[in-house]
């Protein structure tokens, strides 16, 4: 089975595609160029590259969320033009389980981190054991200093070796002032990449949990910082 996968929740941005458990390519760059500019050009080489034609591929997947409300707009928007071409299906794959990916194969707890601003961020936990990444949690939005007691305060957290990953796994990790060990991720294994996407995609689709193009939609925990302006205004216009 191939797919095709694109990850653009954060700054960096890249495309992979995969047949089986075996990735042919992988396109990553993290520079300042919005994902408008890099995406589709990255798309279209990984495809000639591979010489794969856009018809061959079997399922087109996506980081839904959580992350940059305009990056995974453009991601989501991309892959659904594409999926509609192709008459193809979708995988929607959850970010932080992207990251969570990067630990299979190896012995830890991968608390996978974004920062959302304002001292909180997107958050979930693996467990990554025996080549399985087990979820511990679903996808959330939650302080930083909540998560800290959370990680703290739960028996079972403290056995394992609690690993940061994700954009926001630097902050957590300098704020932690001794208070929980935990280490922090390599670069190489820190950050969400399209080829981990394809992977989880591959097991939603063994387990049919597939989507039409039209169906494939943004996944947000929080409502964009904009919108939260214009209802804070609203709410005091009202008092």
């Amino acid at each position: 089975m191939k797919i095709f996968a694109i990850e653009s929740s954060a700054k960096s941005a890249s495309a992979a595609l995969i047949d089986g458990g075996v990735l042919l390519g992988e396109f990553y760059i993290h520079t300042q160029l919005t994902h408008s500019e890099t995406l589709m050009p990255m798309a279209e080489a990984l495809l000639q590259n591979t010489r794969v034609p856009l018809e061959q591929v079997d399922v087109f997947a996506v980081s839904a969320g959580p992350g940059s409300f305009t990056g995974i707009r453009i991601g989501v928007a991309a892959v659904k033009g594409m999926a509609m071409a192709a008459s193809k299906p979708c995988a929607a794959v959850s970010t932080l389980e992207a990251i969570g990916e990067n630990y299979r194969g190896q012995e830890a707890l991968v608390c996978a981190v974004m920062d959302a601003r304002c001292n909180q961020v997107y958050n979930a936990l693996f467990d990554c054991e025996s080549g399985e990444v087990t979820r511990l949690c679903q996808d959330r939005a939650l302080s930083i200093e909540d998560l800290f007691t959370e990680l703290a305060e739960t028996p079972a957290y403290r056995e394992k070796k609690i690993v940061f990953a994700g954009d926001g796994a630097r902050l957590c990790f300098d704020r932690l002032q001794g208070r929980l060990e935990a280490r922090l991720a390599p670069e190489l294994l820190r950050y969400q990449k399209a080829s981990n996407v394809a992977f989880a995609a591959l097991r939603k689709a063994e387990n049919g949990l597939l989507l039409t193009a039209s169906e494939l939609m943004p996944v947000y925990l929080r409502l964009p910082q904009a919108t939260r302006e214009l209802n804070k205004r609203k709410g005091a216009n009202q008092q």
